[in-house]
């Protein structure tokens, strides 16, 4: 499982964590975080978050684990809860009903208006969003393309607006994406890709030391 923030027994991939935590600070960053399981992701997406929080963003990590399967059946339901679970974490009311039009607008549409006409424009500090356990979208076709091109989208957002600028995405997943995908819609080509490997010699050396082992 996830090492705790204070364990002595966390080894550094170094630089990684370094490039991550100056990436995490520039205006629209995108880190992707890709290695299989029991890997050490979390621990990492955690640390950057941790960085994040210090020099004053504010910062929400959000496994895709907890969202029930009923969840990703629908595109619309999915980025309601998305929404609402980030809107939590802030500790903002709840005002989906005030911006969300399932009769004319699309269900991005109105996730983008959600975070650019509520939850972006009332915080005071840029947002840091950890996405841990994105696989579990990635089983879900019906929603997987759209949701990963809208995320893609924000990021080009940041581009050209201040707003935008102020959100900045860790994703974390432990599989490839073999979801139909068209290149420019997808975040997996843009950003920081960070890959965890195995530990080599001298970093094995170093956690059994950690562990008082000779």
């Amino acid at each position: 499982g996830q090492v705790d923030l204070a364990s002595q027994y966390y080894v550094e991939r170094l630089p990684l964590e370094a490039n991550c935590y100056e990436t995490v600070l520039k205006p629209g960053a995108l880190i992707r975080i890709k290695a299989p399981r029991q890997m050490g992701k979390t621990s990492l997406m955690s640390r950057i978050l941790l960085h994040a929080s210090g020099t004053g963003c504010l910062t929400v990590p959000l496994s895709f684990q907890l969202a029930d399967a009923v969840i990703f059946s629908d595109l619309d339901r999915f980025l309601r809860w998305f929404c609402a679970s980030i809107g939590r974490r802030l500790k903002l009311p709840n005002k989906l009903k005030d911006y969300w039009d399932a009769e004319i607008f699309g269900a991005k549409d109105n996730c983008t208006a959600y975070f650019e006409e509520y939850l972006l424009p009332n915080l005071s500090s840029p947002l840091v969003l950890g996405l841990d356990e994105v696989d579990m979208v990635f089983a879900h076709p019906n929603i997987a393309a759209d949701f990963m091109g809208l995320l893609r989208a924000w990021h080009e957002s940041a581009k050209v607006s201040d707003l935008w600028k102020q959100l900045r995405l860790v994703v974390v997943h432990s599989t490839e994406v073999y979801i139909p995908m068209n290149i420019n819609q997808s975040p997996f080509n843009v950003g920081l890709p960070i890959e965890l490997l195995e530990f080599g010699g001298a970093q094995v050396q170093d956690l059994a030391q950690r562990h008082g082992l000779d």
